[in-house]
């Protein structure tokens, strides 16, 4: 579950809520999971049991100021509630104005400011949202004030939001208790803003670059003094000891602006949402949603309301109001104004340092000299020159590279070069292949590597037919007729030096493995693969204009021992041969085991019919797992060809054989220091195994169906290091997974993918890869190799320093990527990028990639937590985080009040992203989420690309009864919170893994018909998979839409009818990720807060 904390459990993928006990739900991809036994915790939207209820010893509170107001104040506009209770940090949205907010004596009570005229602001330019509707509001919390050393913050009484001893800990872990320093739940942050544009700075060479700031009103007026001893048990902010831990004294009546009339008693705050978005109103706990009576024991929301069922107790005070969500930096403005301004021109890749368009926004690529962004994304494309800067600034230097990435239809495939015998040009000291960035001297007769500055004499470097004149700017007469020295991506043609022994490979071959156990049995799963298998086998990958592929299949069943079969053209009937000694595997045929599926056809038909009335009536539930894969790569080393194998396995492997397995799942580790053996792979076994696949070139795709535990963990390690993929349908039901399994199966098959591959990274002097993220093993240093890489998969690579760069020759890199294609045909596919460097930290912010920052900090956590506590990690990104903008902060922004929030434009959603990082399944799990679903998520994250970690981790949330009917285009996404949610409405939320389609109370009746075919809300069917197909321009628009996300997506998302109010919306809002999830994560505003309080420690 997306949380960052431990607090009350919620329903994961695949585990029921506690609340509604024996209701199946959905584990990713929306399979249903086991029943999770009740707990003890409150309902959702009512307070949490165990809140710890007085204040710590040693926390210090500021008692009341009475000095008078500060000089520097801004003022809240005519008509509007200004905020009062807070002051810690102010967020300034936009410029400074001219004219600051009034600050009050500390002593005035909460809500009693009264209010003063808006001063207009000087226009600015504003690259995001429209112009400021309000002025700067202000927030006054005690204890926050920065001077000279950092005061620890005050954990308000009950409503903590992490360990109050220790601002450090970012993610303690305090039973029922929040994670984050000292924000009230549901309250304004220490930091306020204007709702309106962000404010930025113009960008200068050496000035700051565009900048969003938040100010703090920490920073003008008279600090307050702090307490000196300790704070009395029961005592409240600078008022009396009182005997009662929830006794708050009741605020006086709230201050009314200029012109309003109170007509009856003081009620509940207005919603602070705006009154044209629809949705619920804001609830007394901070929370949108239909109201909900009190919880016994606990004090009325605001004075005068009815608490049912608890002792009477003195009046409450006001709730406090919270931030207004439009005024902080939002995602789908960003992505939209990026749309906007750089979706109609082609991105030209001519230019050296152009950071691309988002990759939310759809563009074509013309290539002139740099690879496409769809094959390579960087960090930053403004390199620091020194490691001391890198240092300072610590933003990650690192590129998400997609070697054999899938284009759109209108950009050419690269072009393949044939240099003949003599093979492709390269350097003659490091080896790097040509490229357009070498430069040819001496009239052509030589060429100066680019990378390491070796001068190569052409006599010996290149052919005499390769040579050519210069022209009077000193390049090639023939440079554009060249690929390789022309364009950022091509192929060579590898001569036979570049293969195994010398010798040309033969056409891979792939191995379908299939269990034949009581469960694949019973579930339906046998028969339906090998009806699939059928018409499957005639769409296998080809190269090019080919009439059929050369792949050549075989067929192996198994349970405690392995079924191999003869499937050769000439004979009859397929012949079975059994091998029960799984502790020697060997392989029993060599001849009639790896066929042309053209010529064997017959044989393979009469084969598939036969598998499921020959395992009918089997009651063997023990499988073996290592044995199976020993198997095929025995198979593919005895054909001396490379391969694929495709396992269907459903159980935990018991039965005695080499990488034997034992139930391990043990949720006491969850959250101590033993936490990471969870991850780990239980036995050795299996990296020995992959290592050995690697070597043959045999890639492992693993398609699990578990009805229970199966250790995805160990059984992942072979196909994670062979470059393979992991599928995984939990509870697996033919009638409910049919789609979703063979829609994946196809694709998988069908793909192409590059066999016995070999990648390098290469950089010019200055900067070397020193890490390296992905599916994939590495025997040295340098080297990633790839049993099998497909389309889909990226290898991510950390670059540090190793020299001072050069400012005006840039950085250059060069991924080499040695492969065999379909057809048996040995190829080296090379993308070139060339990078600036600064000698400015203002270049260096202004040139960053938020998206591929956080596609490598979330692979860099992933896989932190092999090796360490969670904890640590989550710690560890936080820290990160907060030095990279607080060094933004110090060296950069113009100089302004502490109290500012001050965020890089370029990664202003930094916080946003992060902070979804932090709160996923991996790092921070609900209490029902699954080993298993947890290992499986992590193995998934380390090969995405940067598309699909931003969908992941901060999903689409789309209303469709908004756009017009007749539009073709997308309806434009929504922020990702619960108040964004109209019960008159219909939405969709899509992850790259899960598809939900939520349906309001209130949708109109004509919609539901139109929909669904029922005439009423409560006749939806709730948890539905599969929308009727019906004659109308809504049904078939949102029919249509849905397959279009999933024709964006790598995976088939299973889609969940959820209706509002029902069981499934708890897993529904677990992806509504700017919100605090359900076992305490923090909200958006509140992470951006906590924040903001670590840079400001950073930079006192």
């Amino acid at each position: 579950m997306n949380v960052n904390q431990s607090a009350p459990p919620v329903p994961p993928f695949g585990q029921p809520q506690p609340v509604y006990t024996g209701y199946h739900q959905s584990s990713y991809g929306g399979q249903p999971g086991s029943t999770a036994p009740p707990t003890a915790y409150g309902a959702y939207n009512g307070p949490v049991p165990g809140y710890q209820q007085t204040p710590l010893p040693g926390v210090s509170r500021a008692p009341p100021s009475s000095e008078a107001p500060p000089a520097s104040t801004a003022q809240a506009p005519c008509g509007q509630v200004a905020y009062g209770q807070f002051g810690q940090g102010d967020v300034q949205n936009g410029p400074s104005s001219t004219v600051q907010m009034q600050r009050f004596p500390g002593s005035q009570p909460f809500g009693s400011v009264p209010l003063a005229p808006v001063v207009s602001q000087p226009t600015v330019l504003q690259p995001y949202g429209p112009p400021p509707t309000s002025a700067q509001v202000t927030a006054q919390l005690a204890g926050m004030q920065i001077s000279g050393a950092v005061a620890p913050a005050l954990t308000p009484v009950g409503l903590g939001y992490g360990p109050p001893t220790s601002l450090a800990s970012a993610s303690g872990s305090f039973p029922n208790s929040g994670l984050y320093g000292s924000y009230p739940q549901g309250q304004t942050p220490p930091l306020s803003q204007a709702q309106g544009h962000l404010g930025t700075q113009p960008p200068q060479r050496s000035a700051p670059p565009q900048a969003s700031s938040f100010t703090s009103p920490a920073s003008g007026g008279p600090r307050m003094p702090s307490m000196t001893g300790p704070l009395l048990p029961g005592q409240g902010f600078g008022g009396p000891s009182v005997s009662q831990p929830n006794h708050v004294s009741s605020p006086p009546p709230q201050a009314l602006p200029p012109g309003t009339q109170m007509t009856g008693p003081p009620g509940p705050p207005p919603p602070m949402h705006s009154s044209q978005q629809p949705g619920y109103q804001l609830q007394p706990n901070g929370s949108f949603g239909p109201a909900r009576g009190p919880q016994p024991n606990y004090g009325s929301p605001y004075p005068g309301a009815p608490t049912f069922g608890s002792q009477p107790g003195p009046p409450q005070p006001l709730p406090p109001k919270r931030l207004d969500p439009d005024a902080i930096p939002s995602p789908i403005q960003v992505i939209e104004d990026d749309r906007n301004n750089r979706g109609s021109e082609p991105f030209v890749t001519g230019v050296r340092g152009q950071v691309p368009p988002l990759v939310t926004t759809n563009f074509l690529v013309k290539d002139q000299g740099n690879a496409s962004p769809r094959y390579i994304r960087c960090t930053s494309y403004n390199i620091p020159c020194t490691s001391d800067m890198a240092k300072q600034a610590q933003v990650p230097l690192a590129a998400v590279i997609k070697p054999l990435a899938r284009l759109p239809p209108e950009e050419a495939s690269p072009y393949v070069v044939d240099h003949g015998e003599s093979g492709p040009l390269r350097c003659n000291r490091c080896k790097a292949y040509m490229c357009p960035f070498m430069q040819f001297v001496e009239g052509g007769r030589r060429f100066q590597c680019c990378f390491c500055s070796c001068i190569n004499d052409g006599m010996f470097t290149f052919p005499p037919q390769y040579f050519q004149h210069l022209d009077h700017t000193g390049k090639r007469v023939d440079a554009y007729d060249r690929p390789e020295l022309s364009l950022g991506s091509y192929e060579f043609l590898a001569t036979v030096d570049y293969c195994k022994n010398n010798k040309f490979p033969s056409p891979p071959a792939f191995i379908f493995m299939i269990d034949v156990s009581y469960n694949a049995i019973r579930s339906g799963l046998v028969r339906l693969l090998c009806e699939e298998l059928k018409s499957l086998l005639d769409f296998l990958p080809r190269e090019g204009g080919a009439e059929e592929s050369a792949i050549r299949v075989g067929f192996v069943t198994y349970n405690k021992v392995l079924h191999f079969y003869n499937v050769k053209s000439s004979l009859a009937q397929p012949q079975m041969m059994v091998v029960s000694d799984v502790a020697d595997m060997f392989v029993p045929l060599l001849d009639g085991f790896l066929v042309n599926v053209s010529e064997s056809r017959a044989v393979i038909t009469s084969l598939l019919d036969q598998i499921p009335e020959m395992f009918a009536d089997t009651r063997e539930t023990e499988t073996v797992f290592a044995p199976v894969i020993q198997a095929g790569m025995e198979a593919l080393k005895a054909a001396e060809c490379a391969g694929k194998l495709f396992l269907f396995h459903t159980s935990l492997p018991i039965a005695e054989a080499p990488g034997k397995l034992k139930n391990r799942d043990d949720r006491k580790l969850i959250n101590t220091d033993k936490e990471k053996t969870l991850f780990q792979p239980q036995t050795g076994a299996y990296q020995t195994l992959a290592k050995e696949c690697v070597a043959q070139g045999c890639c492992v795709d693993l398609f699990l169906f578990p009805n229970q535990y199966v250790d995805v963990a160990t059984l992942s390690v072979v196909p994670q290091l062979t470059g393979g993929s992991v599928y995984k349908y939990a509870c697996f039901q033919v009638e409910n997974d049919q789609e979703r399994f063979l829609s994946d199966l196809r694709r998988d098959v069908q793909k192409v993918v590059g066999f016995d591959a070999v990648m390098r990274v290469r950089t010019s002097t200055g900067i070397r890869a020193v890490d390296f993220f992905g599916a994939f093993y590495m025997s040295n240093t340098t080297d990633v190799e790839l049993a099998g890489l497909d389309g889909d998969k990226t290898v991510t690579v950390e670059f540090k320093h190793d020299d001072r760069l050069n400012e005006e020759s840039g950085a250059l890199l060069q991924c080499a990527l040695l492969y065999t294609s379909c057809a048996g045909q040995r190829r080296l596919r090379i993308h070139n990028l060339a990078l600036n460097c600064c000698t400015q930290l203002a270049d260096l912010y202004r040139n960053c990639e938020t998206d591929t920052l956080i596609n490598y900090m979330a692979k860099f956590a992933y896989r932190g937590v092999l090796n360490s506590p969670v904890k640590t990690v989550r710690d560890t990104l936080i820290t990160q985080c907060a030095q990279i903008l607080a060094c933004y902060r110090k060296n950069c922004a113009s100089p302004s009040s502490a109290g500012q929030l001050i965020l890089p434009e370029c990664m202003k959603l930094l916080p946003v992203y992060l902070n979804c990082v932090l709160k996923s399944d991996v790092l921070q799990p609900g209490a029902e989420v699954t080993t298993d679903d947890r290992a499986y998520v992590r193995q998934l994250v380390t090969s995405m690309d940067v598309a699909e970690t931003n969908v992941f981790f901060y999903p689409r949330l789309l209303p469709l009864t908004k756009s017009p009917i007749e539009s073709a285009t997308e309806p434009p996404a929504v922020r990702a919170s619960e108040e964004r949610l109209s019960n008159g409405d219909i939405y969709l939320l899509e992850n790259g893994l899960n598809l939900f389609l939520w349906v309001g109370a209130s949708v109109q009746q004509g919609v539901v018909q139109s929909l669904f075919s029922v005439s009423s809300f409560s006749q939806i069917t709730s948890g539905l998979s599969v929308l009727p197909v019906l004659d109308n321009p809504l049904s078939k628009k949102v029919r249509g839409l849905i397959d279009s996300l999933r024709a964006q997506r790598s995976r088939y998302m299973k889609l969940i009818v959820v209706k509002q109010e029902d069981k499934l919306e708890m897993l529904f809002k677990h992806f509504l990720v700017e919100d605090k999830s359900l076992s305490g994560g923090a909200s958006y505003v509140d992470f951006l807060c906590h924040m903001h309080k670590e840079i400001r420690q950073l930079l006192s």
